[in-house]
């Protein structure tokens, strides 16, 4: 089975108070992006992969581990190289959570990311939301998407988002979702990536100090997109402009050239820009 599980952008992200378990609770708006995404496909250990020959070809290198049980491989390909352990991947970590519920064969997962990493649009969740699904599909687990959802949880705050794949608002930890309504049908979205510049959660949270804003997220949504740029903000950017004060002007420049509302997504850095068709 293989899938593209693409990026999201967050619309207004505060971050209202810390937690007694070390967290934050935060409100912001998840939009799907699917201008950006990854390849992904699982097979059972002992079927052929449509795209391990491909990977392969295309790539200098691809990392690749074995559970220490044997019961899993997996594969990743990317351009800049894989900075991470294969067994850490949130794809692989998906396998394992399933595994502790339900009896499931060997599996081989092949990962062509193609995401951009520490950039604020929740590539990893994206891929190990999109695991959680196809697994339980190719083995007939016959989860509900709520039950996905929870699973998803558990592999990090803005996983259960890419369960439901739709405008979703975010509280507690972002992993308390409802359904959003809202139509940007006359807008379209870009996305930039700045080369070079990877953010960590943590540097990200470095600096901010959590406060409850006198409009709240969902008023301020509530105001046409034109008057988002008074009214919806996102509280990392103040600390992560400042450490890299390109970003400023990355966003600076998607109003100069017509956006309606510009941001950056989640911790950073990736920006996006809202324009008018």
């Amino acid at each position: 089975m293989i899938t593209y599980p693409h990026v999201k952008v967050n619309l207004g992200l505060n971050v209202l108070r810390k937690r007694p378990d070390g967290y934050h609770d935060l409100e912001t708006l998840f939009l799907p992006c699917r201008e950006i995404s990854d390849t992904l496909e699982i097979i059972s250990g002992d079927d052929w992969s449509r795209t391990s020959a491909s990977l392969f070809a295309r790539y200098d290198s691809c990392a690749q581990a074995v559970s220490p049980d044997g019961r899993l491989m997996i594969t990743i390909a990317r351009k800049e190289g894989v900075g991470w352990e294969p067994l850490e991947d949130l794809t692989a970590k998906a396998y394992a959570l399933l595994s502790e519920d339900h009896d499931l064969p060997p599996v081989k997962i092949f990962l062509e990311k193609k995401s951009p990493v520490g950039a604020g649009l929740g590539g990893g969740s994206s891929d190990g939301a999109a695991a959680l699904s196809m697994i339980s599909e190719l083995f007939s687990l016959g989860l509900s998407r709520e039950e996905l959802a929870s699973y998803a949880a558990r592999l990090g705050s803005d996983c259960a988002f890419f369960v439901y794949d739709r405008p979703m608002f975010g509280e507690g930890r972002g992993d308390v979702l409802s359904p959003y309504e809202i139509n940007l049908d006359e807008f379209r979205m870009e996305v930039i990536v700045p080369e070079g510049i990877s953010v960590s959660t943590a540097e990200a949270y470095r600096g901010v100090v959590p406060s409850v804003p006198a409009l709240r997220l969902k008023e301020a949504l509530s105001g046409t997109p034109e008057s988002w740029k008074e009214s919806v903000f996102n509280d990392f950017e103040k600390t992560v402009f400042a450490a890299h004060p390109s970003l400023a002007s990355l966003k600076e420049d998607l109003y100069r050239r017509g956006a309606v509302y510009a941001s950056m997504s989640g911790s950073g850095s990736a920006l996006f820009g809202l324009f008018r068709r």
